[in-house]
């Protein structure tokens, strides 16, 4: 089944602002193995010029996967989650995300389009503070494997 063209523009949002706290940073710091102390250190990451410890910058992705799930989940888009593969993730930064950030996150299905046979859905994830400072984009391509609907 080929992904619903229509949902081009759908909007996806977070529920409730996310709290980023020191807690969080540093699981996620510990889950990818990365000892840098500017996601452990308040003292350091002051050093630096931070207002408290920052997070490493791939951390957008536990926010983005948010609105990509409730995408992923909505039957009426028509995407078939057995046939999904990643196929790219990049983040536009305005400045890092930190402890003491309250964000929210509103992502949006940017581009459907067939290559190959597959199928490419990019997904955007705009975080901001719930003051409205852009933080950073992140951008979400999945690849739906054998789907695209047959050239004329």
């Amino acid at each position: 089944m080929a992904i619903n063209r229509d949902y081009l523009g759908r909007v996806y949002e977070l529920p409730e602002p996310y709290e980023v706290t020191r807690v969080k940073i540093r699981e996620f710091a510990d889950a990818i193995s990365d000892p840098n102390p500017l996601y452990r250190d308040p003292a350091r990451a002051k050093e630096a010029g931070y207002a408290d410890v920052i997070a490493p910058p791939t951390f957008p992705i536990i926010l983005g996967m948010e609105g990509a799930g409730q995408a992923i989940a909505d039957p009426e888009l028509g995407l078939d989650f057995s046939r999904v593969v990643h196929g790219d993730q990049r983040f536009r930064y305005s400045r890092p995300l930190q402890a003491g950030d309250l964000v929210t996150c509103r992502t949006t299905i940017t581009d459907i389009k067939a290559l190959g046979g597959n199928e490419l859905l990019t997904l955007d994830s705009e975080i901001a503070t719930t003051a409205g400072e852009h933080v950073v984009t992140s951008v979400n391509m999945l690849v739906v494997r054998g789907t695209a609907p047959a050239e004329k």
